[in-house]
């Protein structure tokens, strides 16, 4: 599956496509930037006017056909601090919406610093934790705690470089109340925060977002090594940023436009952005920073997929049956390691004895999916678990399985105990046709769950021979399996009865090899 990502924020709009893999990761496709400065009109004028208005309505169309280029499934914006205050900000929302067919999500403060916090947590390692980051915009700064597990606190306030510098900079380069005006401004408002930040005592403190980005770029430029191709989670120290923020603020925009690893439209911007790292750094009480190249656009993809099932991400249409078995028996809080050593057992025992039952992969299937939930009735009660894992199969939302699977499924956790399995059975009722594939099914369910009897996972790997008259099960163990033999052969009735065989379960020496099958 593929996720567009469109942040629209107050100095740029960017995009993000990004291919999402099963596990929940995901690669970059496509990444786009254009700096459209909508909180510089906004500071001046309170609104937007046509003009810029034409132009983000038009980047995002760009964006909108890119993404449709690259295959994205799912197109996803969030707009923040310039349209969120601009007096016609619901209106260009409105626009982009009728002529892009993009649906924009105006978020506030807050949600932008937890969805920026999760694309942090992903693309640094937080250690040593908690960490204190600062994600600086154009409109606003986030400041986020937390550590692996999750975001603590987090505050957003108004101290964005676009709007520090039209509400407090005339002067280029700074002049002295220039730069008085910006620190009182950044310590009226920084001040109470980092006395609220100092009760987590954050052992680490990260950045995030373009001008962040460039201090630490122009930072590593100026040492004697290579500028690495990715900044992420460079780190800089403060007896390297100070001299260089010593030359922003007092040069001129034609000599910053000249310094490595600044963004040319953030000329005009830097000092703002210099000044805030300098405060920060001082009221804070840091002296390294490091860089995260993952913000908004990232968190955005991220919470996506926090809100999709698993199998969403697989090219693969058969994933969602697996993930929605894998979800219920977790909703049942089944002993998966039990369930998944007999779904492993089932399917060996099913391949080295298709000349006895002759059936086809979707049966295989079905076999894993009931070793997975066999023992979910223990959720409602130990007697009768049997029953009750029918119950809840046939009642459990399974996607991706048609009405007749599911009764199979149901039909097969209800006899995988004891009984001779029938299709007309009130807990479990299926198809008569199907009879005949159930028994066999459960003949082979029933031996792999004796096989885990102990539900300590002894058998490693059972080798199957099979006979004019006999069927022979050696198992492969690192231990004493003894109560697994006697649990497969008490359980073997079935199996002889189904396949007009007699059943034997043997266990080699231990540390004797022997291949697993399957």
């Amino acid at each position: 599956m593929r996720i567009a990502a469109l942040d629209l924020g107050t100095n740029s709009f960017h995009l993000l496509v990004a291919e999402v893999q099963p596990d929940g990761g995901f690669t970059p496709l496509v990444r786009e930037k254009e700096m459209l400065r909508l909180g510089d009109v906004v500071a001046r004028e309170g609104r937007i006017p046509e003009g810029p208005a034409d132009q983000a309505v038009a980047t995002v169309r760009r964006f909108r056909l890119l993404a449709d280029t690259a295959g994205a499934d799912e197109v996803l914006a969030c707009a923040t601090s310039a349209i969120r205050l601009a007096a016609n900000g619901d209106e260009l929302v409105d626009r982009i919406e009728a002529e892009t067919g993009v649906n924009v999500r105006v978020i506030d403060g807050l949600t932008e610093a937890q969805l920026i916090f999760g694309a942090v947590r992903a693309s640094v390692l937080l250690d040593p934790a908690p960490a204190l980051c600062f994600d600086l915009g154009g409109g606003s700064v986030e400041i986020t705690v937390g550590d692996a597990a999750g975001l603590r606190w987090a505050t957003s306030e108004n101290l964005g470089v676009a709007r520090l510098t039209a509400e407090l900079v005339e002067s280029d380069p700074l002049s002295k109340d220039d730069r008085r005006r910006l620190r009182d401004r950044l310590t009226e408002v920084l001040a109470p925060v980092a006395a609220e930040v100092a009760a987590f005592e954050p052992k680490m403190f990260v950045g995030s977002s373009g001008t962040l980005l460039d201090l630490a770029h122009m930072a590593a430029a100026r040492r004697k090594e290579e500028v690495p191709v990715s900044l992420n989670q460079l780190t800089i120290t403060r007896d390297e940023f100070l001299p260089l923020h010593k030359l922003i603020v007092s040069s001129r925009a034609s000599e910053r436009r000249r310094l490595e690893g600044l963004e040319p439209r953030r000329v005009d911007l830097i000092p703002a952005g210099s000044m805030f790292l300098d405060t920060a750094m001082e009221l804070f009480g840091f002296d390294e920073l490091t860089v995260s190249e993952w913000a908004l656009r990232e968190g955005i993809v991220l919470d996506a997929i926090g809100h999709h099932d698993p199998a969403d991400w697989s090219d693969d249409p058969r994933a969602i049956r697996r993930a929605s078995v894998v979800g219920l028996a977790r909703r049942c809080d089944v002993a998966e390691g039990h369930s998944r050593q007999v779904a492993r057992l089932a399917v060996a025992l099913f391949d080295q004895t298709a000349e006895l039952h002759g059936l086809g992969r979707a049966d295989r299937e079905l076999l894993e999916y009931a070793g997975l939930l066999h023992n979910i009735g223990q959720h409602v009660a130990s007697e009768g678990h049997h029953k009750h894992a029918a119950y809840l199969i046939r009642h459990g939302q399974l996607r991706g399985f048609d009405p007749r699977e599911i009764s199979l499924l149901a039909a097969l956790a209800r006899w995988h105990r004891k009984g001779d399995p029938k299709a007309a059975d009130e807990f479990a009722p299926i198809d008569p046709d199907d009879e005949s594939r159930m028994r066999k099914l459960t003949a082979l369910l029933r031996i792999a769950d004796g096989l885990d009897r102990s539900h300590h996972d002894g058998v490693s790997g059972a080798d199957v021979h099979v006979g004019p008259t006999l069927v022979l099960v050696r198992l492969d163990a690192g231990g004493d399996v003894e109560l697994e033999q006697w649990a497969a052969r008490r359980r073997r009735n079935l199996f002889e009865k189904v396949f007009d065989r007699e059943l034997e379960v043997t266990a080699h020496p231990v540390g004797r090899h022997v291949a697993t099958p399957g």
